[in-house]
């Protein structure tokens, strides 16, 4: 049976210029070719649980402008309900200027625009929608007591939440103690438990039970291409990654959160579920673009399968 899955969050539209490499503070470049892509992190994630054969609703907001237009087509194209995203008329859609390097490395400046209108009075709007999921999926994009009001909601009817918490932020113990999963990559756990990771990664445990010690029942500290390690109480493991020629990381991690939303089910184990989510990731950093490289159901199994 497909998850029924809510995600409230950002849509970008993301412009990308590839460069041989990322330009230094006050110096100018020649890039190469120049794309524009559906974006934004809870779009994204959106997309790739819809791919990934989940019944997906978005709640987020865009501008009464030609980006927000291409946004609903883009959403609808996926078979994403957007009955809950709100068109803005006083600001644009959320924008994102991307930099790929030849390396496939990126660096990324968002303009939120529209992405700050989504209020808590939007988030009760739809609480029927979040109530009747099996997933809430947030990111930080958004207003954070808009995120907090939609997580509530979740909390309140026992719908299981994941939280993406990028870009990162200092978070409150209220909000932690409602979530389920929480999918930090490196960078970010360090801002939510002040401890650095070490370059053996040899104190990922400890930042794991700082975690977990907040009442999040899963904790997935994300690497790249060093893979995932995840954690629960009393149990740890790590799921290496697909090694794979790298195009685009751009949206990589969003296309992990979507897959694993998808996927994420009591009655199928917790590293089942991430080596899923991880080859769809892996399948998405072979392609150009956000959204557009998220894969679909039978694509992620076929990766499994030829990869092993």
């Amino acid at each position: 049976m497909k998850n029924k899955i809510t995600v409230v969050g950002s849509y970008n539209t993301d412009l990308t210029i590839r460069a041989a490499r990322i330009p230094k503070p006050g110096e100018t470049i020649l890039g190469g070719s120049f794309s524009k892509s559906p974006g934004g992190k809870g779009a994204n994630q959106a997309v790739a649980a819809a791919r990934a054969g989940a019944e997906v609703c978005f709640i987020g907001c865009v501008g009464k402008d030609p980006f927000g237009d291409e946004a609903i087509k883009q959403l609808q194209q996926n078979r994403i309900n957007i009955e809950y995203v709100k068109r803005e008329d006083l600001a644009h859609t959320g924008v994102a200027y991307i930099i790929v390097n030849d390396a496939g490395e990126n660096c990324i400046v968002v303009a939120a625009g529209a992405n700050s209108c989504l209020q808590p009075q939007n988030i009760e709007a739809a609480k029927a929608a979040i109530a009747s999921s099996d997933v809430l999926v947030v990111q930080l994009e958004s207003p954070l007591e808009t995120v907090a009001a939609a997580v509530q909601i979740a909390a309140a009817n026992r719908v299981k939440v994941i939280l993406n918490p990028a870009p990162a932020q200092p978070l409150n113990h209220e909000l932690l103690n409602r979530v389920t999963v929480i999918t930090p990559n490196e960078i970010e756990c360090e801002m939510l438990t002040g401890i650095k990771i070490k370059q053996d990664a040899g104190n990922l445990p400890a930042a794991a039970e700082h975690l977990l010690a907040t009442g999040i029942k899963a904790v997935l500290i994300t690497r790249g291409k060093n893979g995932v390690f995840a954690a629960t109480a009393g149990r740890s493991f790590f799921v290496p990654a697909f090694k794979v020629d790298s195009i685009d990381t751009t949206g990589a991690g969003d296309v992990f959160n979507g897959a694993f939303a998808a996927g994420f089910n009591e009655h199928i184990p917790l590293e089942a579920v991430v080596k899923f989510a991880s080859a769809a990731a892996a399948f998405s950093v072979a392609k150009m673009g956000a959204q557009n490289s998220a894969p679909l159901l039978e694509e992620i199994h076929r990766f499994l399968s030829e990869h092993g």
